[in-house]
């Protein structure tokens, strides 16, 4: 797969002006393949390809071939981007014409933060906002293969992200480009980015902010139309002229009666806590009444009255069963079917599913890194790691975990006798030979190298 994303002849054409003497194609193979199969520290690579497995390398690898692999990953890495997305789309004749894209954060065991650098404390997606952590965004299309990473300052917020991605693929000529985007990008400023240059946008609105024309949105008479199984949406056009938006406001039933139950057990909550405050007196009261006040759930269904007793707030109640199941959509595209809005949005989870595959499956941390050249270097290894799996699994149809589990079962075999050494593969089984198939890679030779006692 490698090879056939062109990821060799893309590096020998960037360095052909310079003169390495290491291995650095082969570095770059050994740290992706790594962090696809047996996720590892730079230095455990080097023990991993020397006693693990057989890549073919023709010369040893060591750990300085691997860092210098990674500063020229990095110095090229635009080009190196452009090339194998090209060469992906026409492997897997790829449509471009949703883009999804959402960010995620990693985080550093240090409790120091670089000041001029990407290690920034920040909003820290994985709940660890007491250390600091670098930004990552992903570019994916609708089948779900990476276009494209950026990983950016730890502080940097979701908004301000927005511009720097949408400049950054201006040159690639992506045709008519929808970005789809998740409601931590949804501001003005970043709508009318996304439209430059004949760009347009799906984006999630928030559905909890109390802009005004989310509340018209919301207000709005008129039935719903189910698209598929709990999947019902209804078309609200707001404004005029310039001013025009056009929204999709989605109900899920399923998700409803889900939004009601854990409402209805958190009130439960809230009436067994004010049942206790009012048994309190005194510091203990106050402490009390200003923890649940702040709880992070049980919070938002109670209000304080001038007395500054507290009681449970029955309008919100009403207010937020309003809500159930519900959520808005926004596009500036009038071409697009209500069904393929709705559909595109969901899709948002395709990007989800990335984010997990690098933190789970590929270990994007713990990041063993401290210098920015090489935190950026490391995701992108990462990228490159998943775009691998992701069209390994395009194409089988299977998950990276069977398509490893039975790859794996392929040995290299180490015979002597006598006469002298021969290295033999085992022979393909039936549902490896399937997955080679479908990948259009040719098995392995079974006899690897013979030699021969002088």
């Amino acid at each position: 797969l490698w090879e056939q994303l062109g990821i060799p002849e893309a590096l020998a054409q960037c360095m052909k002006d310079r003169s390495f003497t290491s291995p650095v194609e082969w570095a770059a193979f050994a740290m992706v393949a790594n962090r696809a199969l047996a996720p590892d520290s730079k230095r455990g690579v080097e023990e991993w390809v020397r006693d693990d497995v057989a890549l073919g390398n023709p010369e040893p690898i060591e750990l300085q071939h691997l860092y210098r692999a990674m500063d020229v990953l990095l110095e090229y890495r635009e080009i190196i981007h452009k090339e194998v997305y090209f060469a992906v789309a026409d492997l897997l004749n790829l449509e471009v014409d949703l883009i999804f894209f959402d960010t995620t954060s990693t985080y550093f065991e240090t409790d120091e933060e670089d000041e001029d650098g990407l290690r920034r404390y920040g909003h820290s997606k994985d709940h660890r906002p007491d250390l600091p952590q670098v930004v990552i965004g992903l570019a994916v299309t609708k089948e779900g293969i990476p276009v494209k990473c950026w990983t950016m300052p730890g502080n940097t917020s979701d908004m301000k992200t927005v511009e720097t991605v949408k400049k950054d693929l201006l040159g690639w000529k992506l045709g008519r480009c929808i970005w789809v985007m998740d409601r931590g990008m949804s501001s003005e400023e970043n709508r009318l980015i996304l439209q430059k240059a004949g760009g347009h946008y799906i984006i999630g609105e928030k559905l909890r902010d109390s802009q005004e024309v989310h509340k018209e949105v919301l207000a709005k008479r008129g039935r719903f139309a189910a698209i598929r199984e709990n999947l019902e949406i209804k078309e609200v056009v707001v404004g005029d002229g310039e001013r025009r938006r056009r929204f999709i406001l989605v109900h899920n039933p399923e998700e409803a009666r889900k939004d009601k139950a854990t409402r209805e057990k958190t009130i439960q909550k809230v009436e067994e806590a004010l049942k206790s405050v009012r048994e309190q007196r005194g510091q203990c009261h106050k402490k009390s009444v200003c923890a649940l006040l702040s709880h992070r759930t049980m919070g938002r269904y109670l209000r304080q009255l001038k007395t500054g007793a507290i009681k449970i707030d029955r309008g919100k109640i009403k207010q937020e069963a309003h809500l159930d199941g519900k959520y808005i959509i926004s596009t500036s595209d009038d071409t697009l079917s209500l069904e393929d809005v709705a559909l595109g949005y969901r899709q948002l989870m395709e990007v989800e599913r990335a984010f997990r595959t690098l933190k789970t499956t590929l270990d994007l941390r713990p990041v063993y890194h401290r210098k920015d050249e090489r935190i950026q270097s490391h995701v992108f290894l990462c990228f490159l790691a998943l775009l691998l799996v992701r069209i390994a699994e395009r194409k089988t149809s299977m998950t990276w975990e069977n398509i490893k589990a039975q790859m794996s079962r392929l040995h290299l075999g180490e015979f002597f006798s006598k006469d002298g050494r021969v290295l033999q593969t085992t022979e393909p089984t039936p549902e490896q030979l399937n997955i080679l198939k479908q990948l259009k890679i040719s098995p392995p030779q079974r006899i690897r190298h013979i030699q021969m006692t002088p």
